[in-house]
């Protein structure tokens, strides 16, 4: 039935008849305008231009992430009746972040209509999810919103993907960003801008978080866990979208470790100062005048000078009652009996 239906679609080669057939399968419906599919389905890697504007899918894949968005955050609001916004948030970044598309591509088979060259899908593991976004933007521009709406709601969500299941299961978005920090040996903090109450009377907090000292994505939620993931999941987006930023924060990372291994030019001294002990000064002796000395020197002199007596009778004891002739006498024996 299907081939008796394309078989009355005019189209000129039988390549588009299989695309026609394979766009069904995926989608649901027949495409309006298959141009705008081809177009979905054309990665940069083989991008050729066309009266001067390149002609790739990347501008359909910014349109479709917008819609994809809005459609998706539609849902979550109406399945989830009374749930805070950042559980919302949390279950629409589940289901449009780029590792869930990738599997929805793989799913749908809408990876084995890539157009792309050899390497590409090597080189970019989000070669998949960009075309599901691309794809997306396909049918907002062939269908309208409406048709967006119908193929989320019954083809994925309906069919593919547990929107419960995935709304309560955790996703670590600051464990990935702190582990991608730790194999770049890149310096990542987590920042508390505010802490308030809401006019419920219901606490928030605003977190905001820091790459080597540059401003990343801000995060709003009703915990600072909260607050945090969401945070490092519009971070790691930021971080992925946007390589203006990526190279800022590597440059950062490079200035400060071209200071921290900078070499030291002034080797620190070991030697101790003994400043804290108090010496007293030494009292210097009064000097002898010359002329005193001069004089003590010649009564040294007149004491070690012998006597002009021949001999010395200091040690020589005698009675009191002994005369001057009785020691003239002892002492001429004295000399007498030497010889």
């Amino acid at each position: 039935m299907l081939n008796n239906i394309i078989d009355r679609i005019k189209l000129p080669f039988r390549k588009e008849k299989e695309l026609y057939l394979s766009l069904y399968q995926i989608l649901g419906f027949f495409p309006k305008d298959i141009n705008y599919y081809k177009l979905a389905l054309m990665h940069k890697s083989i991008m050729r231009r066309e009266k001067g504007k390149p002609i790739n899918n990347e501008r359909l894949e910014f349109l479709g992430d917008a819609i994809l968005g809005a459609v998706v955050g539609d849902i979550v609001y109406h399945h989830f009746e009374g749930k805070r916004e950042g559980f919302l948030t949390n279950t629409r970044s589940k289901i449009v972040q780029r590792e869930t598309l990738n599997k929805l591509a793989n799913e749908l088979g809408l990876t084995s209509l890539i157009m792309s060259s050899g390497h590409s899908n090597s080189h970019n593991s989000y070669v998949a999810g960009n075309a599901f976004e691309a794809m997306v933007g396909a049918i907002y521009l062939d269908r309208g919103y409406n048709a967006c709406m119908k193929f989320m709601k019954k083809r994925i969500l309906g069919q593919l993907v547990n929107i419960d299941k995935v709304a309560y299961k955790e996703v670590n978005f600051k464990s990935k960003l702190i582990e991608w920090s730790q194999k770049n040996r890149v310096e990542v903090d987590f920042k508390l801008l505010e802490q308030k109450k809401d006019e419920n009377g219901s606490p928030y907090f605003l977190c905001q978080v820091m790459i080597e000292g540059i401003e990343g994505c801000k995060g709003r939620g009703y915990s600072k866990k909260e607050s945090q993931q969401l945070a490092a999941k519009l971070t790691l987006d930021r971080l992925r979208k946007e390589p203006q930023f990526i190279d800022a924060v590597f440059a950062a990372k490079t200035n400060r470790t071209k200071m921290e291994e900078a070499p030291v030019e002034k080797v620190p001294e070991t030697e101790q100062k003994d400043d804290f002990i108090i010496v007293k000064e030494k009292e210097e002796k009064p000097q002898t005048p010359p002329s005193r000395k001069k004089k003590a020197l010649k009564v040294i002199e007149k004491e070690e000078k012998p006597t002009d007596d021949e001999f010395d009778l200091s040690d020589i004891s005698y009675p009191k009652e002994t005369t001057r002739e009785d020691i003239i006498s002892a002492a001429e024996e004295a000399a007498f009996a030497d010889q």
